[in-house]
C-alpha cells in the first residue's frame, strides 16, 4: 500500500479497545490480529527524518494530529488490520514454548521507492503473547531502542530501524533490575521498521507443536517475500533459504565484533531471519576491551552472550533453526554441511574484518598472529576499544616506538601501562610496523582506510542514560544531539569532541550504565 498520512488515517481507537482474553496459547496461526492500547496524552518528542522519508511521508506528516495519534497507539491506518506475530524460543539456553509479540503490535506493510517496510509499534499493549505483563514500555528502554537502531544502521551493521518516539502519558510499573523494586516510570512508544521482523523462533514454535504444514506456509511466504532468487518452494530452496540465513547471521555477528557491540540477550526469538539487529534491550558497547564482557545482568553468572561468545551463539542459534527446519528436508546432511560452513565462513570474514581495522590491505600469513597477540595485550590493562582502533589510525611505521603515546589516551588506567605490560605493548607495536612495511599504501591512506570502519563515536551506555536523565526532567534536547553525532560516526566533527571519550568513573558501576536487565 501507499501510505499517506493525512488522507489515509481515518479509525480512532475506542477506549477500551484493550485486548480481551490475552496471555493464551495459539496453536494453528503465525499471527493475531489485535489493535494498540489506547494512551492517556501522548506526546511525539522526536522522528526519525531519514525513515520518515524512506516510508514514504513528507516532514509536515510527523507534525500532524494523524501522526500522533498512529504512531501513539490511539488510532489504525484505514483499511489496515494490525496484529501481532507468534513466534517461541530458546531463552538463554533453554526452550521457553510460546512467546510471541507480547508488546509489539504491526501496524502495516508499507512499499515506497521498490522498499518493503513494516511499521510496529513497541509497547503498545496487550496482545495474546503478553504471558501475564501488561504489554508496554518504558520511556527509559525506548529511547535507548530508538538511539541504537539508528545509530547502527549508520555504522553499517544490519539492523531494524526506528521512525519514531513518543510518550503516551501514562505510568508503567517496571523492576528494572528484577530485584523487587519496582517502580513507576513513564510510559513510551517506539515505532520500529524493518523489511520483516520474521525471528528464527517463529519457525521454532511450529516445529515444536509438530505443525508441519503451518511451517511450511511461513517458509514459502519467507522464501517468496524475501529470497525469491532462490525459486518456487521445494527443498531445495528450503535449504537455499537456511543457508542464506547463516550467511547473513556471520555477516551481522562480524559487525557487531567490528564495533564492540554487544547484545547482551541472543536467544533464538531475537534472531531475525534477514539478519538484521533486533530487539534492543540490556545491549552495550565494549568499553574496556573484554572478551568476557556481558551488560546484561540476567547474565552475570553464566555471561553465555558476553562479546567473545556471540559468535558461537550465532552457530547455536542457526542449529535450533536447522532443527525447526529439517521436517521440510528430512536430511540432516544439508544443515550439517551450512553449519560446518558457518565456522569456516565467520573465520575468514572475522580475519578479513580485523585486516581492515589494522589497516591491511594484503594478506600475510602471520596476520592471525599479530591479531592474537594485540587482543591478548589489549586485556593486560584496561583499554578502551573505541578510542584504542581509532587512535592507531595516527600510528607511524618509521616510529614504532611512539605506539604507546599515540593510543595512551585509550587507556582506563595509564600508570598500569608499565614494566612488563609496557614491554608487550612495544613488541607489538613493532611487529605491526613490521607488518605496516609491507603494505603498498601511506600512513596517510592507511588511516583513511580505518577511519572508515573504526568509529569514532558509538553509542555508550553512560551517553544514552545522560538523554534518559534528562528527557526524565522533560528535556528533549540531548536525545536530538545524539541522533545527530550518531548519523556521522566514522566523521571528525570536531564540535562534538567531548563524546569521544572514555567511560567516566562515575558512571563505572551505575545502573543504566554498566548495570542492564532484559527490562532495560
Amino acid at each position: 500500500m501507499k501510505l499517506n498520512i493525512q488522507d489515509t488515517f481515518s479509525k480512532e481507537l475506542p477506549a477500551d479497545s484493550v485486548l480481551e482474553n490475552s496471555r493464551r496459547q495459539v496453536s494453528g496461526a503465525c499471527f493475531s490480529y489485535v489493535n494498540p492500547k489506547k494512551t492517556s496524552d501522548p506526546k511525539m518528542i522526536h522522528v526519525s527524518d531519514e525513515m520518515l522519508t524512506a516510508i514514504g511521508l513528507h516532514a509536515d506528516d510527523k507534525t500532524s494530529d494523524s501522526f500522533l495519534k498512529v504512531f501513539s497507539g490511539n488510532g489504525v491506518l484505514s483499511d489496515t488490520k494490525p496484529y501481532a506475530m507468534c513466534y517461541g524460543g530458546h531463552q538463554f539456553g533453554n526452550w521457553a514454548g510460546q512467546l510471541g509479540d507480547g508488546r509489539a503490535i504491526n501496524l502495516t506493510e508499507v512499499v515506497h521507492n521498490e522498499k518493503r517496510w513494516v511499521l510496529q509499534l513497541k509497547g503498545a499493549g496487550e496482545t495474546p503473547y503478553s504471558r501475564g505483563a501488561d504489554g508496554l514500555a518504558v520511556l527509559r528502554s525506548s529511547i535507548r531502542e530508538y538511539l541504537c537502531s539508528e545509530a547502527m544502521f549508520h555504522l553499517g551493521v544490519p539492523t531494524t530501524r526506528a521512525l519514531s518516539l513518543a510518550l503516551t502519558g501514562d505510568q508503567v510499573l517496571r523492576d528494572m533490575l528484577y530485584d523487587g523494586h519496582p517502580e513507576y516510570e513513564k510510559g513510551a512508544v517506539v515505532c520500529r521498521v524493518a523489511p520483516s521482523f520474521l525471528r528464527f523462533g517463529n519457525y521454532e514454535i511450529l516445529a515444536a507443536r509438530n505443525d508441519k504444514k503451518t511451517l511450511q506456509t511461513l517458509v514459502d511466504y519467507t522464501i517468496k517475500h524475501f529470497f525469491p532468487e532462490l525459486g518456487a518452494p521445494s527443498k531445495e530452496a528450503y535449504i537455499g533459504f537456511f543457508k542464506e540465513v547463516a550467511k547473513r547471521t556471520v555477516d551481522m555477528i562480524v559487525h557487531w565484533q567490528r564495533v564492540g557491540f554487544v547484545h547482551g540477550v541472543m536467544n533464538t526469538d531475537n534472531m531475525s531471519v534477514l539478519g538484521l539487529t533486533i530487539d534492543y534491550g540490556p545491549y552495550g558497547w565494549l568499553e574496556g576491551f573484554d572478551f568476557g564482557w556481558t551488560p546484561n545482568t540476567t547474565d552475570a553468572g553464566q555471561r553465555r552472550y558476553r562479546f567473545g561468545n556471540q559468535p558461537n551463539i550465532g552457530l547455536w542459534n542457526l542449529l535450533q533453526l536447522a532443527n525447526a527446519l529439517y521436517p521440510l528436508v528430512e536430511k540432516t546432511t544439508p544443515y550439517e554441511d551450512i553449519l560446518n560452513a558457518y565456522k569456516t565462513d565467520f573465520e575468514q570474514k572475522s580475519l578479513q574484518m580485523m585486516r581492515s581495522k589494522l589497516g591491511l590491505t594484503m594478506k600475510n600469513s602471520k596476520d592471525m598472529a599479530l591479531m592474537d597477540d594485540l587482543q591478548d595485550v589489549l586485556q593486560q590493562t584496561e583499554t578502551d576499544m573505541t578510542l584504542f582502533f581509532r587512535d592507531l589510525g595516527n600510528f607511524i611505521k618509521e616510529v614504532p616506538e611512539e605506539g604507546l603515546a599515540v593510543i595512551s589516551d585509550a587507556f582506563y588506567q595509564p600508570e598500569e601501562v608499565t614494566g612488563t605490560v609496557a614491554e608487550k605493548w612495544n613488541t607489538w607495536f613493532t611487529t605491526y610496523a613490521e607488518r605496516l612495511q609491507k603494505e603498498p599504501i601511506s600512513d596517510a591512506e592507511r588511516k583513511t582506510k580505518m577511519n572508515a570502519v573504526n568509529p569514532k563515536y558509538v553509542l555508550r551506555n553512560y551517553m544514552a542514560q545522560l538523554a534518559i536523565d534528562a528527557a526524565d526532567e522533560g528535556d528533549y534536547t540531548l536525545i536530538d544531539e545524539l541522533y545527530q553525532l550518531l548519523k556521522r560516526p566514522y566523521d571528525e566533527q570536531p564540535e562534538s569532541e567531548k563524546w569521544f571519550a572514555k567511560r567516566p568513573e562515575w558512571a563505572r558501576h551505575k545502573v543504566g550504565c554498566s548495570m542492564l536487565s532484559c527490562s532495560s
